[in-house]
């Protein structure tokens, strides 16, 4: 079995150099690889290497710079990615509390009862890992958080609109698809949204908040579950093959999809613009290869803005 060893800063230049990348300023290259560690590039230079699978070079003329501009997009991508997800975070948390508090009580021996959840008797042990988990969160956090803190010396206890803030935005999400249905629909209408959506898409942005937390690569992220065809699929005209729509399925830009039915209208179309910008400046550093590619590789259609007029 082969091993990795391990190579100084100028051992991997060079490696870089004989597999015909361009590296105008080493120093500066090095100080990059230094900070951002040399394997960052596996997620990115593959964009520019030959299309023969034999041969691992770069495309004649790749230059380090341009590689280093698809990182440096990547992060800004997740940089809005994340803080919006963080928007769709805090309104689940808040809508939530407020319907749970509103139609079963707003103490701990109301919220973590298991009467109060669905009672279907094969989610009775899913019920119960989340109300444990629940308890686990409180009992950890409570008392490192101003609010909670105050309200268990003052009242004895913690409303759920205050320890929504201390809970996961993986347990909120799980949370949703355990409860009665009735408060499932009137949440998921808040939303603008139907119950099934709702436990379709919270998991897998939640997935995507994590992802973007720990600046995991971004742009062409693969979700192992694909979500449903919509009404976007059709208005876009994207491309259908043997197994459905070519694009917006399992990509970034289903996370696009699911963002456009989460988000309220203002706060989706600055994401857009924003998304848009960053693309524009990648679109200037790039030489050996075209925008196009990144799109392609994100999953997004050419008409990709179009989604924004739409309702």
């Amino acid at each position: 079995m082969k091993s990795k060893t391990f190579k100084t800063l100028d051992e991997q230049i060079e490696i870089l150099k004989d597999k015909g990348l361009v590296i105008d300023d080493i120093d500066n290259a090095k100080n990059i690889l230094l900070r951002e560690n040399y394997f960052f590039l596996s997620g990115y230079r593959h964009l520019f290497i030959k299309s023969d699978i034999y041969e691992k070079s770069f495309i004649p003329g790749t230059n380090f710079n341009e590689i280093y501009a698809v990182f440096s997009f990547d992060r800004q991508l997740r940089n809005i990615i994340f803080k919006n997800i963080l928007i769709v975070e805090n309104n689940l948390k808040s809508i939530l509390a407020y319907v749970m508090s509103k139609n079963h009580g707003f103490k701990e021996n109301n919220y973590l009862n298991p009467r109060n959840f669905v009672q279907n008797p094969t989610k009775k042990r899913q019920v119960n890992d989340l109300i444990r988990k629940m308890k686990r969160q409180i009992s950890i956090n409570g008392r490192q958080h101003t609010a909670t803190a105050h309200f268990i010396d003052y009242y004895g206890y913690i409303p759920l609109w205050v320890v929504v803030k201390v809970l996961s935005f993986g347990i909120v999400s799980e949370l949703y698809t355990v409860l009665q249905a009735q408060d499932q629909r009137e949440i998921a209408e808040l939303f603008n949204s139907d119950i099934y959506s709702m436990v379709e898409y919270l998991p897998m942005i939640a997935n995507y908040r994590n992802l973007c937390a720990h600046e995991d690569i971004c742009y062409n992220n693969k979700t192992h579950k694909a979500i449903e065809d919509t009404k976007y699929h059709n208005l876009l005209n994207i491309p259908q093959g043997e197994d459905g729509y070519v694009k917006g399925k399992n990509d970034l830009f289903a996370l696009i999809i699911m963002l456009k039915q989460l988000l309220n209208r203002d706060n989706f179309n600055l994401l857009m613009r924003e998304i848009e910008y960053e693309l524009d400046i990648l679109a200037g550093r790039l030489k050996t290869i075209s925008i196009d590619k990144i799109l392609e590789e994100m999953g997004f259609p050419q008409n990709y803005k179009d989604i924004v007029r739409m309702d």
